[in-house]
């Protein structure tokens, strides 16, 4: 070991501190984690359901989009994201308040205005991780609480094996970053503001990109978004 060399000791401060245990508090449960870790992770891999259709698990700067996450910790003065807190001994958390209710009912009543609600006939029905949420947070698929942004995009089936609807995209992210790492990034987000979405260059057809079909947007989206084309409508996706 070469202790005289700076970088060398600083990487090993690094990984000694990162792989330390530290003591957090989660709806009164006491939890032994990794420190640093993602809270919004921690919290999953010990059984608390935190809401999230954004949070990539192997990606070290979360996106933070979907705004489902909130969560209190004492001490703080307003409630924050889990996916973008890193887990600090000590640390106490609530994941159900009524002022993080109010905040994921708005939240989530806010990705419904600009997703195009058709559940019965969506592939993934049933298999949908909005319908998940509303499920278990006890929240209405309806989206009446704010006026419905009509997108109307273009619905792209011209790849043979996916099928690339707009229209039901809730921002998340996921597909973006998979293309990124294992396929040929011809996804990305465009746009700005309520015109944000994710698309080609140029909103070049699929089949005209360098895509290499290797489906992992297909598996990572969390609702009706991105499904292979063979899957007829009204019967869930894989």
């Amino acid at each position: 070991m070469n202790w005289q060399n700076p970088e060398f000791v600083t990487r090993l401060f690094f990984c000694y501190r990162f792989n330390m245990l530290c003591t957090i508090i989660i709806e009164g449960k006491e939890l032994r984690v990794k420190s640093h870790a993602n809270l919004l992770w921690a919290a999953l891999d010990n059984g608390f359901f935190i809401p999230n259709l954004c949070s990539i698990k192997d990606k070290l700067r979360p996106y933070a989009s979907c705004r489902l996450c909130f969560v209190e910790i004492a001490g703080r003065p307003e409630p924050v994201t889990a996916c973008t807190e890193k887990a600090q001994d000590g640390m106490v958390i609530q994941v159900h308040t009524p002022r993080i209710e109010r905040l994921r009912h708005t939240a989530f009543d806010l990705l419904l205005s600009n997703h195009r609600l058709d559940c019965a006939h969506c592939v993934k029905n049933h298999n949908c991780e909005l319908q998940r949420i509303a499920r278990l947070e006890h929240l209405k698929l309806r989206g009446r609480r704010f006026n419905k942004i009509a997108l109307n995009l273009r619905v792209d089936s011209s790849h043979p094996l996916i099928t690339f609807d707009r229209n039901k995209c809730v921002l998340c992210g996921k597909c973006v970053w998979v293309c990124q790492k294992e396929g040929t990034a011809v996804l990305d987000f465009a746009y700005r503001g309520i015109k944000t979405t994710v698309s080609t260059f140029a909103e070049m057809p699929l089949t005209e990109t360098a895509c290499n079909s290797c489906m992992a947007c297909v598996e990572v989206c969390p609702v009706g978004a991105i499904y292979t084309s063979s899957v007829l409508p009204g019967i869930p996706a894989n």
